[in-house]
C-alpha cells in the first residue's frame, strides 16, 4: 500500500511547500494533526451517525472487536443519531485530525448532497476516504401480522389500498427512503414514508407493529429476520442472496431494474497524517481476514469488498452522482 501521496505532508515536496508558508500554512492542516509513529497509542473513537441497532452499527461493533483483538487499543462506538445520519457526520468532520477518531458512514452520507440544501460537512472535502467495510442488498421487509402473505398477496394489498400502508426509513433522504421512493416508482404505487432517527429505531416500531414494512439493508434486518420477527418479502436485484436462499431477488417478482445496494464505509477526518490512513487501513485489511469477521458479514448477508484510499474515494465519488440521478427521477423529498 503507497503512503506517501502527493500533497501530503509525507510528501517532501509539500513539506517544502508547507515550510514556505510559514505557521499559517501549517495551521490549516489543522491543531493535533503530528503523525503518531506507535498509533494506536491509546483508544480510538469511532462514530456512528446513527443509533444503536441500525445496519452501520451492526458492522462497526464487530469491527470493533477485532480492531482491540489486533493493536490492545479500544475502538469506542460513539452512536450519534440524527438529521438522517448527518449530525454524527458533521461532528466527525470537525475532530482533530490526529486519527483518534474515525468516521463509519453508508451509503446515506453520498445521498445526503442532493436531498440536504445546507450540510456542514462536505464528504469529499472533509474527509479522507479509507476503506469499504460492507455491501449488502436491500431487502423488503414487512410485520407479518400486518402484512401477511408472499409477495403477490403484498402487492394486492398494495394496489386495493393506496396510501393505506407505510414504510419506515432511517430518516429522510437514507438509502431506506430513497429505497422506498424508487420502489414506488417501479409499481406505481404509493406507500406514505416514515423518517425516523435511524434504522434501529425503525426496525424496533416494525416489530412492534407501528410501521407496516420497510425497505431495509440486509445487515440490520438479517438478525430479525432469521428469528421470525419480520419476514422478507425480497431482495433488489438480480440474484438471491446466499446467506437468505429462501427469499426472491426483484428480478424474478418482475422488477428487473430494482437494484437498491447498501454500503457502509470507514473514514477520517481531513488532514489525519498519511502514515496513520495507511496504518488504519493495513488494520482493516488485517480484520476482514479474521474469521469472527469474516462470520458476522456471512451472517449479515454482506460481502467485503476490499477497496481502500483513493479508490474508494472514486466510489464514493460515483455514487454521489449516481443518487442525484436517482433523487431527480424519483422526485424523492424530505418529509
Amino acid at each position: 500500500m503507497e503512503t506517501t501521496q502527493k500533497g501530503s505532508l509525507s510528501d517532501p515536496a509539500s513539506r517544502r511547500q508547507v515550510l514556505r508558508w510559514g505557521a499559517a500554512g501549517v495551521a490549516a492542516w489543522g491543531v493535533g494533526a503530528q503523525a503518531d509513529a506507535n498509533w494506536p497509542s491509546k483508544p480510538v473513537t469511532l462514530v456512528v451517525p446513527f443509533p444503536a441497532g441500525g445496519g452501520t452499527d451492526a458492522f462497526a461493533r464487530p469491527l470493533s472487536a477485532q480492531f482491540a483483538k489486533q493493536t490492545g487499543k479500544t475502538l469506542v462506538i460513539d452512536n450519534r443519531g440524527g438529521a438522517g445520519g448527518n449530525l454524527g457526520a458533521g461532528l466527525a468532520a470537525k475532530a482533530v485530525p490526529d486519527g483518534y477518531t474515525l468516521f463509519m458512514g453508508a451509503v446515506h452520507h453520498s445521498i445526503a448532497p442532493s436531498m440536504y440544501p445546507k450540510l456542514d460537512y462536505d464528504l469529499e472535502r472533509d474527509f479522507v476516504p479509507l476503506a469499504l467495510m460492507a455491501v449488502v442488498p436491500q431487502v423488503l421487509v414487512v410485520n407479518p401480522k400486518k402484512v401477511p402473505g408472499d409477495f403477490k398477496a403484498f402487492m394486492a394489498q398494495l394496489r386495493s389500498n393506496p396510501g393505506r400502508l407505510n414504510f419506515g426509513s432511517a430518516g429522510g433522504g437514507t438509502s431506506h427512503h430513497l429505497a422506498g421512493e424508487l420502489f414506488k416508482l417501479h409499481t406505481k404505487t404509493f406507500i406514505t414514508h416514515i423518517p425516523y432517527r435511524g434504522a434501529g429505531p425503525a426496525l424496533q416500531d416494525l416489530i412492534a407493529g407501528n410501521v407496516d414494512m420497510m425497505f431495509d439493508g440486509l445487515g440490520s434486518s438479517a438478525q430479525h429476520i432469521k428469528g421470525g420477527r419480520v419476514k422478507a418479502l425480497m431482495v433488489s436485484g438480480n440474484k438471491r442472496n446466499a446467506a437468505f436462499p429462501d427469499v426472491p431477488c426483484a428480478a424474478e417478482l418482475g422488477l428487473p431494474d430494482y437494484t437498491v445496494t447498501t454500503w457502509y464505509g470507514l473514514w477520517a477526518p481531513k488532514g489525519t497524517p498519511t502514515d496513520i490512513q495507511a496504518h488504519a487501513i493495513d488494520e482493516v485489511r488485517k480484520a476482514s481476514s479474521a474469521d469472527d469477521i469474516k462470520l458476522a458479514w456471512s451472517q449479515n448477508g454482506a460481502e467485503f469488498p476490499n477497496i481502500t484510499g483513493p479508490q474508494f474515494g472514486a466510489f464514493v465519488s460515483n455514487e454521489i452522482k449516481r443518487w442525484a440521478a436517482v433523487v431527480k427521477a424519483s422526485g424523492a423529498k424530505l418529509d
